[in-house]
């Protein structure tokens, strides 16, 4: 593909939970093979990019993300040959290709800190990592804790102890050691050099951990959680830009289409705005509107935060819905308390799924509606929820051993897409085959087969969303303009001549003048628009 400058400001890009996606061969995980065979869905579905979750060698403590090796593809999912393929493939069907990177941890099995376990304490090979002597009474270095639950410090035999923020599989890097730092910029030309379109940077915001490593006292905070305060040891660290600019010049000497988009859990819009200066990384989640809850002066605060904090240096907003590591928003939007919380946004309540699907179809008109990108996470489009009923001893999320099995982590956002029949594996993989998380039967009615043949799905909802997004003039990158609305109404027009109004009162309210109604998230009732339903008008 040829270069594009400015792609990512307006790009809809589809997250890719590998595992998840297609089982190409019936052993139950999903695979390169299998994200090549569903290419023209993901093309007809109207999206820009694909980010692949991590492809790595892994022993998958962590579904990947604990990486043995960043130059080569596991086993699970393919080959470096398969990997080469499928973004050329990518690239014939009109679709870019972003790939996860990985840089606060290694997994234990890396061969530097299978180094660092042979070597002696203060040597080079553990200078890569983060190892340190405990206190005389034998506790651990400090009272820091790990996003999973727990310690965030592990005792090795020679009596030290390593640092993980994440799982004890999951040791964190030394980003001080300049050694480290050339590593990842040569793993990023390795990954240029075969055509990927650009990276998906993993806990962007931890790379570097203040000095003398501080106590925390009683501030602990998760990963989705962030601290209040300026100037934590290891959460958003001024430090960590100066690491960005270095990638960003490596990116811009392949062209001024290769980009980066962070993956950084930060306290306010002004401090997410640090890593999307013109010099540092192309766009950052926007993690303040996924965890808004559902009402309107809360997603109107954050919008216009977002926009002026990003505007403020240039760079676009990038909206987002769900992902792999919270609740999928049909489900949070079914509950009482709307409003993303705690480790994984896991928090209680009975769930209506009804309110979650209808919210979840306004909420996409609104979201694509707004200036900037767009992520869809795998399963959004079909309307799919969290399952929450996962039997325990399917469940392989870190957070549900660490926890002492009082969080059931992510496991419930990752089961594999239903694509068709009427029973799983609703043709994820070969019939017979048994996926690596069960689906539940409901989903027979939520296949891609199944929403396809109805016009009013929720996946012919998506597919008109993003191919008005492509075609009329006023959606994508650019400026908003609020307008005056009922209560609990939000109403923004975007130029030239598309207002999007989203109720989310109790009652139906009545249309601002227009011409033509473009979309609406639900029937219209009599010329009004209902509670919990989003439209866009041409005026």
């Amino acid at each position: 593909m040829g270069p594009d400058t400015g792609w990512w400001r307006d790009a809809a890009i589809y997250q890719v939970y590998l595992r998840s996606l297609a089982d190409s061969d019936g052993d139950g995980v999903g695979d390169l093979a299998g994200v090549r065979s569903r290419l023209p869905y993901l093309r007809d579905l109207g999206v820009d990019a694909l980010w692949l979750t991590p492809w790595y060698p892994s022993p998958m403590a962590d579904g990947g993300y604990d990486v043995a090796d960043y130059r080569d593809i596991d086993p699970l999912f393919g080959t470096l040959a398969e990997a080469g393929a499928l973004i050329r493939a990518a690239h014939e069907h009109g679709l870019r290709l972003i790939i996860d990177l990985v840089p606060n941890h290694t997994s234990v099995r890396h061969r530097w800190f299978q180094e660092a376990l042979a070597a002696a304490p203060g040597s080079r090979a553990r200078d890569r990592y983060l190892f340190r002597d405990g206190s005389p009474r034998g506790l651990p270095p400090n009272d820091w804790q790990s996003v999973f639950g727990g310690s965030a410090w592990t005792r090795v035999q020679d009596g030290q102890w390593y640092l993980h923020l994440f799982d004890p599989s999951q040791p964190d890097l030394n980003w001080e050691n300049p050694e480290v730092r050339t590593a990842f910029e040569d793993i990023l030309r390795f990954w240029f050099d075969r055509g990927v379109d650009g990276f998906r940077i993993d806990v962007a915001h931890g790379l570097i951990k203040q000095a003398g490593l501080p106590h925390l006292g009683s501030r602990q905070a998760g990963l989705i959680e962030p601290p209040a305060r300026h100037r934590h040891p290891y959460w958003d660290r001024d430090e960590v830009h100066e690491i960005y600019r270095s990638w960003r010049r490596i990116s811009e000497s392949y062209g001024p289409d290769r980009i980066f988009v962070a993956e950084a859990w930060v306290a306010r819009p002004d401090r997410l705005a640090r890593y999307v200066r013109p010099d540092e990384l192309h766009t950052a989640f926007n993690f303040d509107f996924l965890r808004c809850s559902w009402d309107p002066a809360a997603l109107r605060s954050v919008i216009d935060s977002s926009l002026q904090s990003l505007h403020a240096v240039g760079a676009p907003a990038t909206w987002v819905l769900s992902n792999h590591d919270v609740v999928r928003h049909v489900t949070r939007y079914g509950r009482p308390t709307t409003r993303g919380r705690g480790p994984q946004h896991e928090h209680g309540g009975p769930v209506d799924l009804a309110v979650g699907r209808r919210r979840a179809r306004a909420a996409l008109l609104l979201m694509y509606a707004l200036p900037g990108g767009v992520y869809c996470y795998q399963g959004e489009e079909l309307g799919l929820d969290e399952v929450t009923d996962l039997p325990e001893s399917v469940l392989q999320d870190p957070t549900w051993e660490r926890s002492g099995h009082t969080r059931r982590g992510r496991d419930g956002c990752r089961v594999p897409l239903p694509w068709r029949g009427t029973r799983p594996p609703f043709g994820f993989g070969p019939d017979g085959s048994t996926p690596w998380l069960p689906q539940p039967e409901r989903w027979r009615s939520l296949t891609v087969a199944a929403q396809e043949r109805d016009p009013g799905s929720m996946l012919n909802l998506y597919r008109a969303a993003l191919r008005l997004r492509h075609e009329h003039p006023a959606l994508g990158d650019g400026e908003l303009s609020w307008l005056d609305s009922p209560p609990g109404v939000l109403c923004f027009r975007r130029e030239p001549g598309l207002v999007c109004m989203a109720n989310l009162s109790p009652v139906p309210c009545p249309l601002p003048s227009h011409e033509q109604v473009v979309l609406a998230s639900e029937p219209l009732e009599d010329g009004k628009l209902p509670t919990d339903t989003a439209v866009w008008l041409q005026t």
